[in-house]
């Protein structure tokens, strides 16, 4: 297997180890914390952190990329689900977590989704160059 390959599937293993683990905390251990809305919200996070989950299992499992172009889908894929759902994740917890309101950092909310939206139409483009 390649370099490549095995980095994309350890990281959407990741990806959907901590999505398990925080859907369950999200369902059991928030709700006398967060309101409904917070944990629709928290369950958003976690939703988009699955979907990139099993897009990393599909990007390391084909032989119609190449491994720099997987390393890009990699990468931006990295990149959008720590900014999407991580800042979802700190929106909601952020007075329970550190006492303090992060509302300032929801700017990267929009900035992860374009990343997300990024790593899908590069392996679109990738695929319509071949």
């Amino acid at each position: 297997m390649e370099k490549q390959s095995k980095i994309s599937l350890i990281t959407a293993s990741i990806f959907g180890i901590l999505g398990v683990i925080l859907g369950a905390f999200a369902a059991h251990g928030l709700q006398a914390i967060l309101t409904d809305i917070q944990i629709d919200s928290f369950q958003t996070g976690v939703r988009y952190q699955f979907y990139q989950a099993f897009f990393l299992l599909f990007v390391g499992n084909t032989n119609y990329l190449l491994p720099k172009q997987k390393k890009i889908i990699w990468l931006l894929s990295l990149i959008g689900i720590c900014l999407f759902s991580g800042s979802i994740y700190l929106l909601n917890l952020d007075e329970h977590l550190i006492g303090q309101n992060l509302k300032a950092i929801a700017i990267a909310t929009p900035i992860g989704g374009f990343f997300l939206i990024a790593a899908w139409g590069y392996l679109l483009a990738s695929f319509l160059k071949k």
